[in-house]
């Protein structure tokens, strides 16, 4: 076989464009309801949702090059569960502003010029209408929701500071399918794991359906599986109590992933005065999901250090953690870190089992306007 020279956030085959030896991107994006739609979300190779203080979720997203991004926003503030991801592969963070746990993690791994504190050289659209109608300019929109950035204005970050964006990885973000076997794919339903099963059911069960709680009410994320396309396409909850698919500003498209990744673990907020911002545990590892063409696989997550990559393994026949590293299918993917304490309410399953035009319960409460 040839040398395995994969896309590090899919595991495809690297391609003539491929930014070779250049470091991951990533970029904090608002997901606070008022703030969609977002704008560059669908030109990213891998997202990331985790709930941040208040109930509320924010976006991470991994580009292997900056220079794809056409633009990217609402961005929003750094917070350290989201660091401690990309931490391992020194990617280059761009925020605007960041929790005082964020900026202790930067200092403590002295990450200098990588942690980029203001949105790259962000500007700000006070024109910019968001879903219910609201923008700056009207009064009615708060000016967290108007700052933006590109790959222009990032490559400028770069150039003006001097930064080092020369990264060689010698692995994938993820233990994928080996691109280069005559079908790479992994079935599912023919998994090495796919006869065990634990007190709760089956290892692998139907996933066309896949819908996950981070925070009841209103922060909520489901996928609906797209057998013509062999991808989940996103929508999420909204405050009218309404699910909307989440779509790129950009380009009216649809979010869509090969692989949905679903990781548990304890989140708590910091200590003392810490206005809510979360500690999420990845020291422990835990129970995870992974979602592929229609099955979802019960897995096991571990992390460890800050400094270790985040790793997925397959289950033993008796339901516990095994040594041999979970293949991920080639392609785009979502990750989401949800509290332990919502682990009950993830709901999965054909999707003609599931009312897809029913509205959900929320009342559509009041949002929380966080600062920085």
């Amino acid at each position: 076989l040839p040398p395995y020279e994969a896309n590090v956030l899919t595991g495809e085959a690297r391609d003539a464009d491929y930014p070779q030896g250049q470091r991951i991107t990533a970029v904090m994006v608002n997901n606070i309801v008022r703030a969609r739609p977002q704008r560059g979300l669908s030109a990213a190779q891998m997202l990331f949702e985790i709930k941040v203080e208040g109930g509320i979720t924010r976006f991470m997203a991994l580009f292997n090059d900056y220079n794809d991004i056409q633009e990217i926003g609402p961005v929003r503030s750094g917070r350290d569960q989201f660091f401690q991801l990309i931490l391992p592969w020194q990617a280059l963070y761009v925020h605007e502003g960041q929790s005082v746990f964020m900026e202790q993690y930067a200092n403590e791994y002295d990450y200098g010029l990588l942690n980029n504190n203001d949105g790259a050289n962000g500007y700000r659209d006070y024109n910019r209408v968001n879903w219910a109608g609201e923008s700056y300019n009207a009064g009615t929109l708060p000016l967290e929701h108007t700052m933006y950035t590109s790959g222009e204005n990032i490559a400028a970050y770069i150039n003006d500071n001097g930064v080092d964006m020369n990264r060689e990885y010698n692995s994938t973000f993820f233990n994928f399918v080996d691109y280069r076997q005559e079908n790479p794919v992994r079935d599912l339903s023919n998994s090495l794991d796919s006869a065990y099963s634990d007190s709760y059911g089956p290892v692998v069960q139907d996933g066309e359906y896949v819908e996950i709680v981070h925070s009841a009410p209103t922060y909520k994320t489901r996928f609906l599986y797209d057998a013509g396309t062999t991808t989940y396409k996103m929508q999420q909850y909204y405050t009218d109590g309404t699910w909307k698919d989440t779509v790129d500003e950009l380009n009216d498209q649809q979010l869509a992933f090969t692989n949905v990744i679903v990781l548990y673990t304890d989140m708590a907020a910091y200590a003392g005065d810490s206005h809510d911002v979360q500690n999420v545990n990845y020291g422990d590892g835990g129970i995870g999901y992974y979602a592929y063409g229609g099955k979802v696989e019960k897995i096991y997550w571990q992390k460890g250090t800050p400094l270790e990559a985040l790793r997925l393994y397959y289950l033993t026949e008796d339901g516990k953690c095994s040594d041999i590293p979970l293949e991920v299918n080639i392609g785009k993917s979502y990750v989401t870190v949800v509290d332990i304490d919502e682990a009950g309410s993830l709901q999965t399953g054909l999707l003609s089992s599931f009312d897809l035009a029913a509205t959900g319960t929320a009342t559509g409460g009041e949002e929380v306007e966080l600062a920085e």
